[in-house]
């Protein structure tokens, strides 16, 4: 790679929520060339002149389709990284999107794998480039869209419960949310149209049967909410 010139890519940070643990997990993709070849790190496309995107999306849809292989419920633009540093071949920028994905997706081949986020954070599990970096911030990205949107629906099950919903929320800010604010909220969604009562219930092992909504957005923009799910902090 010539000095003059500058790598540019689209990654993604591909996150679902684990059926079993109800934490977040990201996608990872094993690189089939160098540099870091073999290693595991996020699934992304190069974009220059003899690559077919028009544009950032059309990329970050070609890096779903091609390296992912997953179609996601909710995607979107987080930020760019770039400097002379994060790329052994030279001056480089990556574009990195948040993908959203239901909990019934698996990793569909054997270069595909989920791993926990808290490991990739904490950097008990150190990824090529600065993906760690690009998974910590799409993470940010998330929690703080997660207490005025209707963002972590798009983790929860295709029918889901209010503790499916609380689960979907508390993985995404990392702390416990109260239930009633949260049960106001998903009333909104329902009168607004964003959410259907199936009518159904599920019925546990153990405790009551439990009603069955289904997340039906009516925009690809998220779904506002006018106040926060989290009390304003009194000053010191």
């Amino acid at each position: 790679m010539s000095a003059a010139e500058v790598l540019a890519s689209v990654d993604i940070v591909a996150l679902r929520l684990n059926p079993e643990s109800k934490q977040l997990e990201v996608l990872l993709y094993r690189r089939d060339r160098a540099p870091h070849e073999g290693e595991w790190a996020l699934p992304g496309v190069i974009v220059n002149g003899r690559t077919p995107d028009n544009t950032l999306a059309a990329a970050a849809d070609r890096a779903m389709s091609e390296k992912a292989r997953i179609l996601p419920r909710h995607l979107e633009q987080v930020g760019t990284e770039g400097n002379a540093f994060r790329d052994p071949r030279g001056w480089s920028m990556s574009t990195y999107y948040l993908a959203l994905l239901g909990p019934e997706v698996e990793a569909g081949t054997e270069q595909l794998c989920f791993v926990d986020v808290a490991s990739v954070i904490g950097r008990k599990r150190v990824l090529p480039f600065d993906h760690n970096l690009l998974v910590q911030l799409a993470c940010e990205r998330l929690a703080s869209k997660a207490v005025y949107t209707n963002l972590p629906l798009y983790l929860a099950p295709e029918r889901f419960t209010v503790l499916d919903a609380l689960n979907a929320v508390q993985a995404c800010l990392g702390h416990p949310v109260n239930n009633t604010s949260l049960r106001k909220r998903l009333e909104r969604m329902k009168d607004e149209g964003w959410i259907r009562d199936t009518g159904e219930k599920n019925f546990p092992k153990m405790g009551r049967p439990q009603q069955l909504f289904e997340h039906t957005p009516k925009a690809e923009t998220p779904f506002v909410f006018d106040r926060s799910l989290l009390p304003e902090r009194s000053g010191t």
